[in-house]
């Protein structure tokens, strides 16, 4: 984001000067201008309405409306944050006190969240907050990967192909964890009276104080590692999303985000 520059009340809007600069029509000028290709004084500005009068004003010589491509964020949730699926909680019919302060992950769409660990080259702009939708759900206990676009072709493919696009989490829980303490795990994927979706759930890293459970299944689960956990005896205090289809958290850290990239397709 640009740092401020003077605006003059009694000018012109930066729209219209634009406009006639490029022999455009002012809404074409208005994509330039929350495109970040215009400067006024050297200083990039982004408000269509902003005015100008004696101030120098260009336009990057590169400017093209056809790189203003929608653009998709991927975020790391943090623990007991809503997921910007759901909005607000859902109030209990028994709690009659006041309402707890609850944080939503669309909080934290925010320049200045930006993870330094973003390889890309995107330029973060205004225009880049807005219009994102989120449809991939994830519990409010657990942190981790959640997507946030404006591109319709994303945004269709996360909801339409939901069922059958695998999500990969890791449990933490309490102790060490063999691979004979997921048998009662095994038995309830195979039984059918549970009725629980295909899941493949193995040990990733144990020791003394605690161990990683890797659990991959289709589609979203809200529930599903706490009851399995549950079923083998295991205490579950932490639950990460690392992997949605084929695009992974990265090193972004909590509370952080960063672009999609190009080459990468959920």
């Amino acid at each position: 984001m640009s740092r401020p520059v003077a605006e003059a009340p009694e000018g012109e809007r930066l729209a219209k000067r634009v406009a006639q600069m490029l022999g455009c029509s002012r809404s074409e000028a208005e994509q330039y201008i929350e495109g970040g290709f215009v400067r006024v004084d050297g200083v990039v500005v982004e408000d269509p309405p902003f005015r100008v009068q004696q101030q120098a004003v260009t336009v990057d010589p590169e400017a093209s409306l056809l790189n203003l491509s929608a653009i998709t964020l991927v975020l790391n949730k943090p623990a007991n944050w809503l997921d910007g699926v759901t909005e607000a909680p859902i109030p209990s019919p028994h709690y009659k006190g006041k309402k707890p302060k609850v944080h939503t992950a669309r909080e934290l769409l925010t320049p200045a969240n930006r993870s330094p660990q973003d390889a890309g080259d995107t330029r973060v702009l205004k225009r880049h907050f807005t219009g994102l939708e989120a449809s991939v759900e994830l519990e409010t206990g657990a942190s981790g990967l959640i997507v946030f676009t404006q591109d319709w072709r994303t945004q269709r493919k996360l909801t339409e192909d939901m069922a059958v696009m695998e999500h990969e989490l890791i449990a933490e829980v309490q102790g060490e964890v063999t691979p004979e303490a997921l048998l009662p795990i095994e038995r309830a994927l195979r039984d059918p009276r549970h009725n629980l979706p295909p899941t493949k759930v193995s040990v990733s890293s144990s020791g003394p104080q605690g161990s990683k459970l890797r659990i991959a299944v289709k589609g979203a689960h809200p529930g599903l590692a706490a009851y399995l956990c549950d079923v083998a005896g295991l205490t579950l205090v932490g639950l990460r999303r690392i992997r949605l289809g084929r695009v992974g958290l990265g090193e972004v850290a909590p509370g952080q985000w960063r672009f999609l990239g190009a080459h990468e397709r959920f």
